[in-house]
């Protein structure tokens, strides 16, 4: 059932009513009336800290804020997604990423099946697979244990792993080498295939159907790669598979035993829970991506059972809603610091536009609002010193999320000092900001002269009142990776469900896919030019004359 349009519902109009005053105040003067604000505006579960003290809000908008939240039904929403009712309308499919993190005992109905027990199967036969190779039994043709992994997929087929894998480095097995080749630029694989013996080379090739075009491709040049090096005999203990599809698996030369599949309610940005993670198994060992599930579960369960206004996923949720359609803030930074976490904020951007980049609602109709933010970041201090500058003191208005870590992964010292020094520096400053008076001081005790002070104020100054989020945890372990990763699918279902959009379809990748293999075919002279407009045929002609191939 479709909710009515969000900006008919007393809620919103409250709100925006409510965001006239309060777009009225400033964080510093808030702070400065408010010692018990940090304590009230905190919350924790399943290892994380949430510190959301440092945004543009009130009591009053923490209460408007939920009673939206419950005027568009977030609660029975979220329950029946938790209960495998098929929420994605669009592809008439259920959404259980949260299934595969259920412990083993656990019972989940979905058409029949018991999806508990379909998703422990496959988690048996990795655990198997993972400790050959891990242990050195799995051998490539020539008999040396294997030292390189190469997973070849695309989207979340390949974000999710390299993303994990990344962060969670000091966990990988010293013998073993990660590689992800995701790109169909040839230079991608060209740079991957240059590092590797194929002797001691793994692939994973990533793909449901096992025709995904980018993927086959790379598939296939690393397929030939290695026979130019060993015998097709040998394929399949060097080529395994994540997908459903067997005949054209087995007719690529992978032994189907070796075939890891996943389900059509697992969409491919929340897959990295699935046999997708088969490489996060692999690189850290099955013990500890078993952790990694098991800090996602413990966020599903925060989520489904905790008061709203105490709720992680809700609060980060609803603060995207109030500055997105309220305070008019396009866009939002992810700012880890953690060098471990390099990919998080790309792999964040196919988790939420990709979600959440929709015009109309699961009705059909226009959304009427804003919807899914821009997502954007580095890790610090990085961010710091390319784009913090128009943070600071550009025209535009970007929440931030900081995330750290409390204790390093490494033992060198002074670092992790000096690096939390400026996580929560950045925050304060943001909130705080400096004003016109606070620079003039400063100036005055550098002896500058009462010009030259007038001249430098509007360049020194800070507005502040800028909103931040503060995520903190004791260390990047494989449990609190799995809880951050499953707070942030969390955040992008409530605001999906506040704009009433289906969060789990992505028709909007499909388009230029589709144009593309006719632009193939005749840019490699297999067909003729077709009726495109001007600038497409003038490039087509352009690439032909190249000799392009």
């Amino acid at each position: 059932m479709c909710l009515p349009a969000l900006t008919a519902s007393s809620a919103y109009r409250a709100l925006e009513a409510h965001a006239a005053e309060a777009s009225k105040w400033h964080m510093r003067e808030l702070f400065e009336a408010d010692d018990g604000r940090c304590a009230r505006f905190s919350a924790e579960a399943a290892g994380l800290l949430l510190d959301y003290s440092k945004n543009r809000i009130g009591d009053a908008t923490l209460g408007l804020l939920m009673a939206l939240a419950r005027d568009r039904q977030l609660e029975a929403r979220r329950d029946a997604m938790f209960a495998g009712e098929k929420i994605n309308n669009t592809e008439h499919r259920a959404v259980l990423h949260t299934a595969l993190r259920l412990p083993r005992g656990r019972s989940l109905i979905v058409d029949g099946q018991d999806v508990v027990k379909e998703v422990h199967a496959v988690l048996e036969r990795m655990a198997a697979f993972t400790e050959r190779v891990r242990s050195g039994a799995w051998r490539g043709h020539g008999g040396a244990a294997i030292t390189d992994i190469v997973n070849i997929g695309i989207g979340g087929s390949d974000l999710g792993p390299e993303m994990v894998c990344r962060a969670l480095r000091p966990f990988v097995h010293p013998r073993l080498s990660m590689h992800f080749v995701s790109n169909v630029d040839g230079h991608d694989m060209d740079a991957v295939l240059a590092r590797l013996d194929p002797a001691t080379t793994l692939f994973i090739v990533a793909s449901k159907t096992f025709t995904t075009r980018e993927t086959m491709l790379n598939a296939g040049t690393a397929r030939s790669w290695f026979l130019r090096h060993g015998p097709e005999s040998a394929l399949a203990q060097h080529f395994v598979a994540v997908s459903t599809n067997a005949d054209a698996v087995a007719a690529f030369g992978i032994d189907t035993a070796n075939m890891f599949p996943f389900w059509d309610w697992v969409g491919g940005r929340y897959s990295v829970w699935s046999a997708i993670g088969l490489p996060v198994a692999l690189a850290v060992g099955f013990d500890r991506f078993s952790e990694f599930l098991a800090g996602a579960h413990a966020m599903d369960e925060h989520f489904r059972g905790a008061p709203l206004e105490r709720n992680l996923p809700v609060l980060l949720g609803m603060l995207g809603v109030w500055y997105r359609n309220f305070l008019a803030c396009p866009s939002i930074s992810i700012a880890p610091y953690h060098q471990d976490l390099s990919q998080f904020a790309v792999y964040l951007q196919q988790l939420d536009m990709e979600s959440n980049g929709k015009r109309v609602t699961r009705g059909g109709e226009p959304a009427g609002v804003q919807t899914g933010p821009i997502v954007w970041g580095d890790v610090g201090t990085n961010g710091q010193h390319a784009y913090f500058q128009l943070l600071h003191q550009g025209t535009d208005v970007t929440p931030v999320d900081f995330i750290a870590a409390l204790k390093p992964a490494h033992g060198l010292e002074g670092h992790h000092l000096v690096l939390l020094a400026n996580c929560f520096a950045q925050a304060e400053a943001f909130m705080k900001g400096k004003t016109a008076d606070e620079v003039r001081a400063e100036l005055q005790a550098q002896k500058l002269g009462s010009n030259e002070i007038e001249a430098l104020v509007p360049h020194r100054t800070f507005p502040g009142n800028r909103p931040s989020n503060m995520i903190v945890f004791d260390a990047l372990t494989p449990a609190t990776l799995g809880a951050l990763i499953a707070l942030y699918e969390h955040k992008v279902f409530v605001q999906g469900t506040i704009w009433d959009i289906n969060s789990f379809d992505q028709w909007g990748v499909e388009l230029g896919k589709v144009l593309a293999r006719n632009i193939e075919a005749e840019l490699g002279g297999e067909a003729k030019p077709g009726m495109h407009d001007c600038s497409t045929n003038a490039l087509i002609a352009r690439a032909r004359a190249a000799g392009v191939r």
